[in-house]
């Protein structure tokens, strides 16, 4: 049997290059291999290519190694976690290239596998297909994604045995799974590193054949950074918001898979029942959330893709970030419920960006999208300048194009079919004659 050495951070460090490409495993900073991250910030190592869905937190994880300007470049999902990350890239300080979260994981795998690529229906349509091979494969526009691979992957594992042999904690897999294939050298902190055959085969997640050094570490809750608490959670709830979601959870069917985004929607969750029968799902790594814990964080419960402690109800399953966005592509997840900055007459939807504004990341939005059987849209019905959010063309950049199926907004709900743009419900007591002065968009009307 293989025997996998173990050496300490420091000596871990030491194999990272000036150059080098650098791949992170971790979703915010559960799964994260933060000892390893801050044993390297020690280090005068510079210039280096940061693969990760995010550049950790404020001083934390990749985070620590930004603010020692040992960046060079970084390749991501969601930057916007980090403030320090998104300055970094507007004052040209780090070079960014921005991949939707399921394209992230997919290209590390296809790294991993030997792939030369793959296509995918992710984002066509949009700014981040500039530049990019695309097809028409099965009646949808595809664009091509070419595979990622590091010089080093840094995971983090909850257990180990000494043949290398990994088992990831509850919604720790994330990204490790697929960063564990994707580099030329692998280094696993781990909780816990046992004698070969105390995993029982079932239980390993990432094979030995994979891990090429192992560091024993263990997390605290001050290495979890927003996560560590639920008390941690910026979730806002008021009565408009709580109406919305109210509005967003009649849409749904008991069976249904339903996956929710930051914002509006994650209120939704707040209203569903175990007798409702409807499965949640978060883009991170699981099937079956259940509602946030009174108290705790991380260190016992898993996250959501808001980074949120949760509970996992009865059935629950965890999977790695692969899996994830193969359920959401492959037409899997039923419904996906997100918030929005612009939704169109023709049903496209803008919710990622908006020019000159602090905001770098475009995480599942893209993916789940063009994925899921139905896209329920929450928003307000016009911004902070009175400007109105439903328009007759999307002014932003596009998240998905013609994907919407329903429009809910403080003051009504609009449905899309056949291409028209539909008011079926008022909001409240708001009039007809209110809803069309602050709409830019032509509707028909279907009370």
């Amino acid at each position: 049997m293989k025997h996998v050495p173990q050496i300490s951070v420091n000596e871990a460090a030491e194999k990272v290059s000036v150059g080098d490409i650098i791949i992170a495993g971790g979703f915010g900073m559960t799964g994260n291999p933060v000892h390893l991250l801050h044993a390297l910030a020690e280090t005068d190592v510079r210039d280096l290519t940061y693969i990760g869905n995010n550049v950790g937190e404020p001083g934390l994880g990749g985070g620590r190694l930004l603010r020692n300007h040992q960046i060079k470049k970084a390749i991501g999902s969601y930057f916007t976690s980090n403030p320090e990350a998104v300055a970094a890239a507007q004052s040209g300080e780090i070079e960014v290239e921005l991949l939707p979260q399921g394209t992230l994981s997919e290209a590390l795998r296809a790294g991993g596998a030997g792939l030369g690529g793959f296509f995918t229906p992710t984002a066509a349509n949009t700014p981040l297909a500039a530049g990019r091979e695309t097809r028409v494969i099965a009646g949808k526009d595809m664009i091509f994604v070419e595979p990622l691979r590091g010089d080093v992957a840094f995971i983090r594992a909850w257990k180990g045995d000494t043949a290398g042999n990994l088992q990831y904690r509850m919604t720790e897999s994330n990204f490790n799974v697929a960063a564990a294939t994707a580099a030329d050298l692998v280094i696993a902190e781990v909780e816990d590193i046992v004698a070969v055959g105390e995993l029982l085969p079932e239980q390993i997640h990432t094979p030995g054949c994979f891990v090429d050094y192992l560091v024993q570490a263990s997390i605290s809750v001050d290495d979890l950074g927003s996560s560590s608490s639920v008390a941690n959670s910026l979730k806002k709830v008021d009565g408009v918001r709580m109406s919305m979601a109210k509005a967003a959870l009649g849409e749904l069917s008991r069976g249904d898979v339903v996956n929710l985004g930051i914002g509006i929607p994650t209120l939704v969750a707040d209203l569903i029942d175990a007798e409702d029968g409807i499965i949640m799902h978060t883009e991170n790594g699981m099937l079956g959330v259940g509602p946030e814990p009174a108290t705790g964080g991380a260190m016992d419960y898993p996250v959501n893709a808001g980074k949120i402690p949760v509970t996992a109800l009865p059935g629950s399953s965890y999977f790695d970030s692969t899996v994830s966005f193969g359920m959401i592509r492959g037409g899997h997840v039923d419904v996906a419920i997100m918030g929005g900055l612009q939704v169109d007459q023709h049903g496209s939807l803008a919710n990622w960006t908006v020019p000159g504004k602090p905001l770098l990341g475009v995480g599942g939005a893209m993916d789940l999208a063009s994925g899921a059987k139905k896209l329920i849209v929450t928003m307000t019905h016009v911004d902070r300048s009175g400007r109105s959010k439903v328009t007759a063309n999307c002014t932003l950049p596009l998240t998905a194009a013609r994907a919407v199926d329903v429009l809910i907004t403080d003051l009504a709900v609009f449905r899309f079919e056949e291409g028209v743009m539909n008011l079926t419900k008022t909001m409240s007591e708001v009039s007809l004659d209110e809803i069309r002065a602050k709409t830019d968009a032509d509707f028909t009307v279907s009370l």
